[in-house]
């Protein structure tokens, strides 16, 4: 079920306690699962970022939003969900392995965009860290089940039930200074079937 979430979802949310001021923040960062790892990567100016890459503890977490479970009282009404919460200290890679990360988060963020569009500069490299958590401790809990009413609660004249949400892309909108005669490539116009419910 780990797996199933983590290759589900797109965006994590990766919390650091910052040594400087005590302050815990929370930073959103585009992911992607490869093998018993995560990867994701940020800028090396953040300090924050910096502070992941020496080691300090994290939590990164993975929900993902299936639905709204209306009951027939607002305190039994609520959501279906699927979320991964990973614990650890997340490692910087290096080198090959850290042009590979990319790859992998650009290939699970944008299928088949690793081949089509310009790779890293060494400067663009130089100024990403590319972190890797490994998934040793973690947990997952999922909310998928119907309306759970009171018995009191059955007989009053309220709809009841479950409305799934679904994530799809939407229609491509090229940009301003796209160059004459360029079309949607094919990997793109097929990410419409990518239905991420």
């Amino acid at each position: 079920m780990l797996d199933a979430v983590l290759d589900d979802g797109r965006v994590a949310h990766v919390a650091v306690l910052d040594d400087k001021d005590g302050q815990p923040y929370v930073v959103p960062v585009g992911y992607a699962r490869d093998g018993d790892t995560v990867l994701f990567h940020g800028s090396t100016a953040s300090r924050l970022f910096r502070t992941l890459a020496a080691g300090a503890a994290t939590c990164l977490t993975v929900t993902r939003y299936d639905g709204l479970v209306l009951a027939r009282s607002t305190f039994e009404s609520s959501m279906h969900y699927r979320c991964a919460m990973v614990l650890g200290s997340a490692t910087p890679l290096l080198g090959d392995a850290k042009a590979a990360a990319l790859e992998r988060i650009t290939e699970h963020l944008m299928p088949g965009r690793w081949a089509d569009a310009r790779h890293p500069s060494p400067k663009e490299l130089a100024a990403t860290l590319v972190l890797s958590l490994p998934l040793t401790e973690w947990s997952v809990k999922v909310s998928d089940a119907p309306p759970a009413d009171l018995e009191e609660d059955l007989d009053r004249p309220v709809w009841a039930g479950v409305v799934p949400v679904r994530e799809a892309h939407g229609d491509p909108q090229p940009a301003p200074d796209l160059l004459p005669g360029m079309t949607v490539p094919a990997y793109v116009r097929a990410w419409a079937a990518d239905v991420r419910a």
